[in-house]
């Protein structure tokens, strides 16, 4: 392939295009940043406002950002998850001030990552691809590879697995967890981990919180320090996290990025974490070519090193208001090959137990979905909470699929219609408000449902005008 020269920009237009650029990207650093602040969990408030306001100062310093408008976000996010009312405002305000004030002194501009300056000017021939055509015939006699994963039946090795939930419910606690079992061959959970090597990789938390989550984490597992070797740390609180950077013709990865692949084969890790994806993907969520590049690029990263990443994130409104766990758009579920979901339990905006959290299967394309645990926050660490067995777990079931099918079959002769999607309709959610639910949580009947559609007794009708297309749920005849 010959390469050639795109045509050059006047100077006028190319500083009017950085100037834009760099006023979104810094919009978007001040909107993720808020959400953070406002979700962030008790004894973490504070720390994580101090480095949002050190992540932004960067982008004040640089002109993108009026620090005004900066104050009020963070003090508006801080009053949401409570710090301000409980610590008062001028407390807050203080930390903001301090933050930004830190974070000013290093301007920051899209251009300056040594990344952007890789933007091709040129179009570059492709990279010499090793797959090849072969025949099936050619199997014959072969032993079939057994599937391998890090946790059985939850995260699979060579692939990316997305680990949501929301701000505060403690998915980056579960993940060091996650990460520290691997790095010492002890049950995650409960579930059988093999010993290996981890890199755990946050944007949100500082070196000290990680420090103070690792002690609480070590003192329930009854680890020595000397015992973590095999994990490898790294804080990116207050700098510029990006894997990815956008261009005209497709996301490239970062200098960043070279970094921790440089990093991984000297390591050899058996799991990557990366946490979150909001500051680690450079587009908008909703734009579904650029998702699919990006987990593409981790894909990458997870077969050439042969191990399991896990990517970290925030559900949408309508993710968490339907249970689904979903955030922008449906490529995001849809390109990873496992998706784990972190929730409260919370019922009729009621929370009865703030240290209950229920983890759940999304998707798996290599086992099955559905799969529910309850998990309890104890002195610093999740611990799995003791499960129906035999008999007593038979019952739970097949109670939630028998009141599930009869509220199905009622709803539809009234010429009612509820889905399996979320929103107002969102069958469990229905269902559970009804008088004759028998007492079936919106979970128990989430899980009934699930497993009603596996089982083919429930079906998917799909109906509308090709503008607007709907699906409702229906039992099978």
């Amino acid at each position: 392939m010959v390469a050639f020269d795109l045509p050059k920009w006047s100077p006028d237009l190319t500083a009017l295009e950085s100037a834009k650029r760099g006023e979104k990207w810094a919009q978007r650093a001040l909107e993720s940043e808020a959400q953070i602040v406002a979700r962030a969990m008790n004894g973490t408030r504070n720390n994580t406002l101090n480095n949002a306001a050190v992540k932004l100062g960067h982008k004040v310093a640089a002109g993108y950002l009026d620090p005004s408008e900066v104050e009020a976000a963070l003090l508006q996010a801080a009053q949401a998850n409570g710090l301000a009312s409980e610590s008062g405002a001028d407390a807050a305000l203080a930390t903001i001030r301090s933050g930004l004030a830190k974070g000013m002194e290093e301007p920051q501009h899209p251009e300056d990552r040594p990344d952007y300056r890789r933007a091709p000017s040129l179009i570059v021939p492709q990279p010499e691809r090793t797959s090849r055509f072969y025949s099936a015939a050619d199997l014959d006699g072969r032993a079939v590879p057994a599937r391998k994963w890090l946790v059985e039946g939850l995260v699979p090795q060579k692939n990316v697995t997305l680990f949501s939930g929301d701000g505060g419910t403690g998915k980056s606690l579960a993940a060091l967890q996650m990460a520290v079992s691997t790095a010492t061959g002890r049950a995650w959970l409960n579930i059988p981990v093999p010993k290996g090597r981890a890199l755990f990789l946050s944007a949100e938390d500082d070196d000290d919180e990680l420090h103070i989550r690792l002690d609480a984490i070590r003192r329930q597992m009854r680890l020595e320090w000397s015992d973590l070797g095999g994990l490898t740390l790294r804080s990116l609180a207050g700098e510029d996290a990006l894997l990815a950077v956008e261009t005209k013709i497709a996301l490239m990865q970062t200098a960043l990025f070279d970094e921790i692949e440089a990093r991984a084969k000297d390591d050899q890790p058996s799991l990557i974490v990366l946490d979150t994806l909001a500051d680690l993907f450079p587009a908008n969520e909703n734009d579904r070519a650029a998702v699919r590049q990006f987990i593409g690029i981790l894909r990458g990263l997870a077969l050439r090193q042969k191990c399991a990443v896990l990517l970290l994130g925030h559900p949408s409104l309508t993710g968490l208001s339907s249970g689904s766990g979903t955030s922008g758009s449906t490529a995001w579920n849809n390109s990873v090959r496992s998706r784990l979901y972190l929730e409260r339990i919370v019922q009729d905006g009621y929370e009865p137990d703030p240290d209950k959290r229920v983890l759940s299967t999304k998707k798996a394309n290599y086992g099955r979905i559905g799969g529910e645990m309850t998990l309890t926050w104890t002195e610093g660490v999740f611990l799995r909470d003791a499960e129906p067995q035999g008999l007593d777990a038979l019952a739970a079931g097949a109670k939630g699929e028998r009141v599930f099918l009869s509220l199905l079959r009622e709803v539809t002769m009234q010429g009612r219609r509820v889905n399996a999607a979320g929103g107002l309709n969102y069958a469990p959610k229905v269902f559970a408000d009804h008088p004759e639910a028998e007492g079936c949580t919106k979970k128990a009947l989430r899980s009934a449902m699930e497993k009603l559609l596996a089982s083919g007794k429930v079906k998917v009708v799909h109906g509308g005008s090709p503008s607007r297309p709907v699906t409702w749920l229906e039992a099978a005849e």
